[in-house]
């Protein structure tokens, strides 16, 4: 009974929801899709990375929040807030005030970013155990173009060694093994390009169907205050 109920639950949460993402959680909302854990009427995706072109990502995102409200009444965002839009130009717009101004009818996870996401803050710490890792999401492997976008070596060079404890990707789908038999040069190229090793953490995906299901849940002028 309870497993029915859990199931109902989910699908009256979202069942008059569309949602708008980063295109690097493509991967993890699409397997929960697949689980039967996600169930709303549209997912549609921003271009990867945008957090390097502000500009740009302000008009995609709007653009994508206003295509999903045709298709249902309310619209929940996974994107991160101050990790995933800085504005240098204006460093008081926010990506909570582009959200506010989309209307009461769009809500935002309570994430700081992608890897916040998968991993909360204490989990991290436990993963990193004291080391200063870089985080990588699966997205962020296959959209590294996107993601690192008109960054050469030179600026790889002024930031990633500084992380002595290497890259961490957080693999929720089954990422890596898939990735690393089909693609191991390109593994290869990236780690070498970063200049550290690059190992991965299995982790559920739990947390960031608890982010979706708070969120279905909020008013959405309630989460304005969180700023994360």
């Amino acid at each position: 009974m309870g497993g029915t109920e859990g199931s109902m639950n989910r699908e009256a949460l979202f069942e008059n929801t569309a949602m708008v993402a980063c295109g690097t959680v493509r991967m993890e909302l699409n397997l929960l899709r697949r689980q039967g854990r996600l169930n709303p009427r549209k997912i549609l995706y921003t271009r990867p990375g945008r957090h390097e072109d502000p500009k740009e990502l302000e008009v995609r995102l709007v653009k994508r929040v206003r295509q999903a409200k045709t298709y249902a009444d309310r619209v929940i965002v996974a994107y991160g807030g101050k990790f995933c839009y800085i504005n240098a130009a204006d460093p008081f717009r926010s990506m909570d005030a582009i959200i506010q101004e989309l209307g009461d009818d769009v809500v935002r996870i309570n994430a700081s970013h992608c890897i916040d996401m998968l991993a909360d803050a204490a989990h991290r710490e436990e993963i990193r155990a004291g080391e200063k890792v870089f985080w990588l999401t699966p997205g962020w492997v296959v959209y590294r173009n996107f993601v690192f976008q008109d960054w050469d070596r030179g600026k790889a060079n002024e930031n990633f060694p500084q992380h002595t404890g290497g890259a961490v990707l957080l693999d929720a789908v089954g990422f890596w093994q898939a990735y690393s038999e089909s693609h191991p040069e390109e593994l290869l190229e990236f780690s070498d390009w970063m200049g550290i090793p690059i190992r991965p953490y299995p982790v559920s995906l739990d947390r960031l169907v608890d982010l979706l299901r708070e969120a279905g849940r909020k008013d959405a002028r309630s989460s304005r205050q969180e700023g994360r």
